[in-house]
């Protein structure tokens, strides 16, 4: 669906100006002091950016004690915005560039260049947004760009008028057409002020009412709550696969055999005869090698203790054996010495 830009701009202006008021903005301001004011009044409202460029100016010395000094310092100094951190990191980098460039904090010769090369060297400065260039254009250098800040760029997206990857890439085509140069302070200021409520209350009441009315469609893309349910840890999802893998694998199984069941006349009858047949073969062989395990065991146990009681038996005959030859041979011994007189035993002794 073709979205009608210039339509939803136009829309967008006139009920803004029903619940919000347009902020003359002091175009006489110095460039160098209407970039600080822009680092302010990002997604934040006129009267909070007036008293944080004030606390500035009363709580250092010059723009260089803001330079050195560090951006939770500047956060003290400007703790009346929403996002004082984000504006004080903003203004130190937009000083420590300018410096860096022109070893001094005068920039009024930008206003004598030609509008595309000043911009350039603005987009160059660290800490520049396209919010803080825009609305320098526009207040300092009499340009038509009209600033949007972040919360400025998601109520547009909110609202239908840019897409998603628009959003992303930060653009918003056809607004500059849309709304003529002579509306564009009006508009940018009424722009922001939604872009400073959505971002001060995103689920607020007041700013859904306000979206709602330029966009009935725009209830989809609304800032949703985060929800509050805790989701379940790492390993318990985990164990659930596991247990899901399980549960599939034991129905892959089991598939085969309701099949067999509900097959009908013979060869179904068949089939659960030969599945029957199947799982009692394979019941077989997971019964046989626990079987198989136990019998070697016993076999080997009576082996050992056999073996050990022939050994014994063995080395008794051996000793008995042995006993009955040395019994045997001293009754030889007796015999042949008993016929012997004394007198020839005598006579074999030799002499002394």
């Amino acid at each position: 669906m073709a979205v009608n830009r210039s339509g939803l701009y136009t829309k967008i202006h006139k009920v803004l100006k029903k619940h919000y008021k347009p902020v003359a903005p002091n175009t006489q301001l110095p460039l160098m002091q209407q970039l600080l004011y822009a680092c302010c009044l990002e997604n934040a409202p006129a009267a909070a950016a007036d008293k944080a460029l004030a606390a500035l100016e009363s709580d250092y010395y010059d723009w260089n004690e803001v330079r050195v000094s560090t951006a939770t310092e500047l956060s003290e100094s400007m703790h009346m915005l929403p996002d004082p951190l984000g504006a004080g990191n903003r203004t130190r980098q937009i000083l420590q560039s300018i410096f860096e460039t022109n070893y001094s904090f005068d920039i009024e010769q930008l206003k004598k260049e030609n509008i595309g090369a000043a911009v350039k060297k603005l987009q160059k400065l660290k800490g520049a947004t396209r919010f803080t260039v825009a609305y320098v254009t526009q207040m300092t250098l009499s340009g038509h760009s009209i600033p949007v800040g972040s919360g400025a760029l998601e109520s547009l997206y909110i609202v239908g008028v840019i897409s998603e990857k628009e959003k992303n890439k930060y653009l918003v085509p056809g607004i500059e057409r849309a709304i003529p140069k002579n509306r564009g302070i009006e508009f940018g200021s009424l722009l922001n002020q939604l872009g400073a409520e959505l971002k001060r209350a995103p689920h607020g009441a007041g700013i859904k009412k306000i979206l709602l009315e330029i966009s009935p469609d725009a209830k989809e893309r609304l800032p949703k709550r985060k929800s509050s349910k805790v989701e379940p840890p790492k390993e318990t999802a985990t164990v659930k696969k596991k247990a899901g893998g399980k549960e599939a694998k034991a129905a892959k199984d089991t598939k085969p055999a309701a099949k067999a069941k509900t097959g009908t006349g013979t060869k179904g009858v068949k089939k659960s005869k030969v599945s029957a047949t199947k799982k009692s073969t394979t019941a077989k062989k997971k019964a046989a090698p626990a079987n198989a395990k136990k019998k070697p065991v016993k076999k080997k146990v009576v082996a050992k203790k056999s073996t050990k009681t022939a050994s014994k038996k063995i080395t008794k005959k051996k000793i008995a054996k042995k006993k009955a030859v040395k019994k045997v041979a001293k009754k030889r011994v007796k015999k042949k010495t008993a016929g012997k007189s004394v007198a020839s035993r005598i006579g074999k002794r030799k002499p002394r």
